[in-house]
């Protein structure tokens, strides 16, 4: 069997006196998508930001293709981060730059390629986000959803292997949510993209997940298919879809 393509192993992260990660274990196989669900302040997204090397542990490892980034020296990570993208809960967007500027912007940190072909490039991927013809807005004239699909452009802009979502959904209006839960999926069958999924959104958790997580108390509660998660006897799983629901 294959190794797992992000492995978490005995992951404990704690801010001063607040504990949040407690000897977690986690691993996250080649092409599919995780979800990662659990209640609020959880740690579902400081667990997404150690698989790329934003958040360190205290202690544990976090594997990406065998490698402990976890004790990677910072100099060393940035071949490992190019191989994973993130779309951020807020899009994190840069306001004083149109969206053309953003998406470009990690190829030209990189100098991935001459301008005229990353400008190319910028249009191509926001015909694959649905976002056409946007080159020129900044992103105040964005929609939501939109600001979204742009961020999801941009952290596809260096072509990476493993795509980490940090609750695409959120905020989002039940249509329009549906249409990046349908991008999820098709950028995962397209680019056969490995991706993480934080959410509370138990629509968008059964709709795209391969796998489900649930987080509770620091470690990984429960793992399974989103059909075993349904049908999970535990009462923490029980309380957590019911009142989710």
């Amino acid at each position: 069997m294959s190794l797992p393509l992000i492995e978490c192993r005995g992951l404990w992260k704690s801010f001063r006196e607040k504990r949040v990660l407690a000897g977690l274990d986690l691993a996250v196989r080649s092409g599919e998508t995780l979800v990662i669900l659990g209640s609020s302040g959880s740690g579902k997204s400081v667990l997404l930001k150690h698989m790329n090397g934003l958040l360190r542990p205290d202690r544990g490892e976090v594997r990406v293709e065998g490698h402990d980034i976890a004790r990677m020296p910072e100099g060393e990570l940035p071949p490992i981060r190019r191989k994973i993208g993130m779309l951020f809960q807020m899009a994190a967007l840069f306001d004083s730059m149109s969206v053309l500027d953003n998406v470009a912007y990690p190829m030209r940190h990189w100098r991935t390629a001459p301008e005229p072909d990353i400008r190319t490039r910028v249009r191509e991927l926001l015909e694959v986000v649905g976002l056409g013809g946007t080159e020129a807005l900044s992103p105040a004239e964005l929609s939501g959803g939109m600001r979204k699909r742009a961020g999801l452009a941009r952290a596809l802009a260096l072509q990476p292997q493993i795509m980490l979502y940090d609750e695409p959904t959120t905020g989002l209006d039940p249509v329009v949510a549906q249409k990046i839960n349908l991008l999820i999926r098709d950028l995962q069958r397209r680019f056969g993209l490995t991706g993480v999924v934080v959410t509370h959104d138990l629509h968008s958790a059964f709709y795209v997940a391969d796998r489900v997580a649930f987080l509770h108390e620091g470690r990984i509660h429960f793992a399974g298919t989103p059909d075993e998660l349904r049908h999970a006897p535990d009462p923490l799983v029980r309380e957590f879809l019911e009142a989710a629901a």
